[in-house]
C-alpha cells in the first residue's frame, strides 16, 4: 500500500518519477501499453499530470511541487497500482507516429508498430504519389488512418470499424486533427458495409489475441475491449475474412497490410500456400504482413 505521508516529502518532479517508478516495479505492473520500464511509466505521468510536454527537458524536473501539484499526482500513482489502468486511460490520451490521440476504454491503447511504417509512407512497397485512398479496417481510435492522412496529403481516408464507441472515439480524433475534409468513419463489419469501395492501401491491427491467451491477459489489458482483442479459438477469425475479401477492395497495384502478432505461426499453419511478406522495424515488433492485390487475388483463386 502506498504511504502518503511519505509521498509528501518528495519535493521535485524528479524525486517522484524516481518514487514512482519504484512502487511500480514493487507491485509488478505490466508496461505493454506504448511504456517499456517502470522509469518511462512514471516520467509520462508525472510530466503529463502536471500538465508538461512529455518532452520536457530534465532541468525542468528539479523544479519544486507545490502541495496543490503533489495531490492529483498521488492519485494518478495511486490509480495505476490499484486499479492497474494503463497510463494512456489515466490520461486519456495515446501516441502513435508521433501524433497525439484521444483515448478511452472503448478502444485500445496506440502501440502497433505499424507506425514506423506510416512514418516511411509504406515504401519501398508504393509510391507515395499514387496513394488516392486508404482504408483503415478495425480502426478503434483512428490513430493509424489518421496518421496516414498526414502521411498522404490529400488522399481521402476511410475509418471503418463494428464498434460504435470506438467510432465515437475516431470522431472525437477527426476533429481533434481538423481532418473532417478527407477523413471519415464509417461503421461496418469488417468489408461487409462497403459497398466495394477500392483503396490504394488498406492496412489493418484487426482483433487477433487466441483463446488461450485471452485467458491469460494481465490486468491492465482487461480494461481493453474485448472486442478489439479476441479474435475466435486461433485468433484469426477477421484474418480469415480480410484474406478473403481484401482483394475485391483493393486498387491495382494496392497493397494489405494488417498486424496479426502472436498469431503469425498460427496463420501461417493455416495458409503454407500464401507468400505472407512478414515485415521487419528498426524500433522493434513483429507479425505484420504485406500482401500485394495480385497475391490475394490468387489466393482466393486458388480457392474456388
Amino acid at each position: 500500500m502506498l504511504n502518503f505521508e511519505e509521498f509528501q516529502q518528495l519535493k521535485s518532479a524528479k524525486d517522484v518519477i524516481r518514487w514512482a517508478s519504484s512502487r511500480f516495479s514493487e507491485a509488478k505492473l505490466d508496461f505493454g501499453h506504448g511504456m517499456t520500464t517502470s522509469i518511462d511509466e512514471a516520467v509520462y505521468l508525472v510530466l503529463r499530470g502536471l500538465h508538461l510536454p512529455i518532452d520536457t527537458p530534465p532541468i525542468y524536473w528539479d523544479g519544486l511541487l507545490t502541495d496543490s501539484e503533489k495531490k492529483p499526482l498521488y492519485k494518478l500513482i495511486e490509480r495505476r497500482i490499484i486499479e492497474r489502468i494503463p497510463a494512456a486511460y489515466l490520461m486519456k490520451e495515446g501516441w502513435f507516429a508521433g501524433l497525439s490521440f484521444f483515448v478511452d476504454q472503448r478502444v485500445l491503447v496506440p502501440r502497433s508498430p505499424i507506425a514506423e511504417l506510416v512514418e516511411n509512407q509504406f515504401a519501398p512497397w508504393i509510391d507515395p504519389d499514387e496513394v488516392n485512398s486508404v482504408l483503415d479496417l478495425c480502426t478503434g481510435s483512428g490513430c493509424i488512418g489518421i496518421a496516414c492522412a498526414y502521411a498522404f496529403p490529400g488522399a481521402e481516408v476511410d475509418l471503418v470499424d463494428i464498434s460504435s464507441e470506438a467510432l465515437e472515439v475516431a470522431e472525437i480524433n477527426i476533429q481533434r486533427h481538423d481532418a473532417q475534409s478527407l477523413v471519415n468513419a464509417i461503421k461496418s463489419d469488417g468489408f461487409k458495409q462497403l459497398d466495394g469501395k477500392r483503396y490504394d492501401i488498406i492496412v489493418s491491427n484487426p482483433p487477433y489475441v487466441d483463446a488461450e491467451d485471452m485467458d491469460a491477459l494481465s490486468a491492465e489489458f482487461k480494461h481493453e475491449p474485448e472486442l478489439g482483442l479476441s479474435s475466435g479459438s486461433d485468433g484469426l477469425d477477421l484474418t480469415r475474412h480480410i484474406l478473403e475479401h481484401a482483394a475485391e477492395h483493393l486498387n491495382d497495384n494496392g497493397i494489405l497490410i494488417t498486424e496479426v502478432g502472436n498469431s503469425q505461426y498460427a496463420l501461417e499453419a493455416a495458409y503454407p500456400e500464401v507468400p505472407f511478406q512478414w515485415l521487419e522495424f528498426e524500433r522493434g515488433g513483429d507479425g505484420i504482413f504485406l500482401l500485394t492485390k495480385e497475391h490475394l487475388q490468387q489466393f482466393v483463386s486458388d480457392r474456388t
